[in-house]
Order: C-alpha cells, then sequence, then structure tokens
C-alpha cells in the first residue's frame, strides 16, 4: 500500500500518461478517464489485491470498467503496475494492439472483462461477485460505472440483483461527472436522486468527493466492513479534471487534445 502523497503522485502520472496516449492516438475519451483517474489510482495501488506476475490468480480481486471508454486511465494503471510495458500505451487504438479503443480481455494481460457497450458492466460484476460467494472465495469485486451510463436499464437490473443476493464482496463506484456526450446528464436524461435510488435498491451508499484518496480509501474501508448488502460509492467528480481546459467541458468527451493542447495539459500535470 503507498501513501497518500505518492498516491497523489501517481494519480498525476496516470493523467500524464493519459494525455500523451489519447493525443498519440489522435482518438479517444480524456474527460472521463481523467474523473475517474484518482478512483482506479487508489484501487489498484492501494486497495486490490492483485498480481501483475499473475493476471490470473484465481484469488485476486477482480475489476469490472463498466464506462469502458475511459480505458486510457485503466490502461496506464495497469502499466505502471507492471502488467504490459510502457511501450505498448503509445500504441493505444492501432490496429494489432493490445490496447483497443474498449478494454479486451483477449489481448489486454490484467483486464477480467471486455467492456464498452454501456450498462453491462455491472452485470459481469455482480456475476463475478456471486461466483466468488458460491465458491467460497474471499475475493472482493470492484467495478467503476458512469454516470450516463445509469440511464441504462440495466444498470438497474444489476442493482436489484445484487442486493437480491446480498453481494456484499461488491463494491462499485459511480464516476459521477456530471457530462456525457450528448450534454449535461440532468438534461439527457436525470438520474436524481440517485443516492436514494441505490439506498431503494437495497445497497449501502456512499458519498464522496471522488477526487480525494483519502475518502477514497475510507469509503473502500466501509464497503469491506459492511455485511449483507453491496455497497455503491457515488463519487463527484470533475470531466477532464487537472486539464483547465478540459474541466467541466463536454467536447472533450471523445475528442482527442492536439500537439499544443498536449504540452498545455503536460505543463499544467508536472
Amino acid at each position: 500500500m503507498e501513501d497518500i502523497i505518492n498516491l497523489k503522485e501517481r494519480a498525476k502520472e496516470v493523467r500524464r500518461l493519459v494525455i500523451n496516449m489519447i493525443t498519440e492516438a489522435n482518438s479517444g475519451h480524456p474527460g472521463g478517464s481523467l474523473s475517474m483517474t484518482d478512483i482506479i489510482t487508489t484501487l489498484y495501488f492501494s486497495i486490490m489485491n492483485h498480481s501483475a506476475a499473475n493476471p490470473a490468480w484465481e484469488e485476486r480481486d477482480r475489476f469490472v470498467l463498466s464506462k469502458g471508454h475511459a480505458c486510457p486511465a485503466y490502461y496506464a494503471v495497469l502499466s505502471l503496475c507492471g502488467y504490459f510495458p510502457a511501450s505498448e500505451l503509445l500504441k493505444l487504438r492501432k490496429l494489432g494492439s493490445i490496447l483497443q479503443g474498449h478494454p479486451d480481455s483477449k489481448v489486454t494481460p490484467g483486464v477480467d472483462f471486455s467492456t464498452g457497450s454501456l450498462g453491462q458492466g455491472l452485470s459481469a460484476a455482480c456475476g463475478m461477485a456471486l461466483a466468488g460467494k458460491i465458491d467460497k472465495k474471499d475475493y472482493r469485486v470492484y467495478a467503476i460505472i458512469g454516470d450516463g451510463e445509469s440511464q441504462e436499464g440495466q444498470i438497474w437490473e444489476a442493482a436489484m440483483s445484487a442486493a437480491h443476493f446480498k453481494l456484499d464482496n461488491l463494491c462499485v463506484f459511480l464516476d459521477c461527472n456530471k457530462l456525457q456526450i450528448d450534454g449535461k446528464v440532468e438534461d439527457i436524461m436525470n438520474i436524481e436522486p440517485v443516492i436514494d435510488k441505490w439506498k431503494a435498491f437495497g445497497w449501502n451508499t456512499i458519498q464522496i468527493d471522488g477526487h480525494s484518496i483519502e475518502e477514497i480509501i475510507e469509503a473502500a474501508g466501509i464497503a469491506h466492513k459492511t455485511k449483507g448488502k453491496p455497497t455503491m460509492i457515488v463519487a463527484d467528480t470533475i470531466k477532464g479534471k487537472c486539464v483547465s481546459f478540459m474541466e467541466g467541458k463536454v467536447c472533450f468527451h471523445g475528442t482527442a487534445p492536439n500537439r499544443e493542447q498536449e504540452q498545455q495539459a503536460l505543463r499544467e500535470l508536472e
């Protein structure tokens, strides 16, 4: 486990890699990658049990990135953990690359489930958690879903199932950056009151600042101690976090920065 200062530096490094990767590919989703960076960095470097030397380790904690388009941050973290060389990162979205535009468990070491079709990842995470219960395994399952993604009905079917089966080995983060490809979540299909909804579905529900490493760790600790129900951590985040011209901008949901913007972003992330 790394200390808070080191985790913050790790997150900054992940953000730099995200900018490099997406600029080089001239394609990708920077906004949602940057909004969830603190969460996924903290998970892999402080919370989850996993092994880059043995990605298929049966006792490992599982992770599902349900909002699969934000995979640049996922890939950056996996690389820093040692799952594959950093040189692969600049091959993002290239033909034949192990790092495609959405996570592919068949080609990318460390990826537990292929995602990209929004709404489906949470169901997979529930299945993994249920399998763990049936097999009497101690591993935990973590997932990150999006707020725009939460407009999908399958999210709520999975929510109902997880509570029904008392999947207390399941911990989900809702990356609540309030924007999606077409605009504001509240304008397109409002999901509020989202905390009340998850509570009503029978989940242990916690609200945090999704950019606070301390709050992320504390919430995950509460989830670990909670018995008889899954945990939803509603993480308030900012799309494009830590890059001034991307923060809160819908246009950077799926637009790559140009070379000049890349250099400005990297200066801000020094």
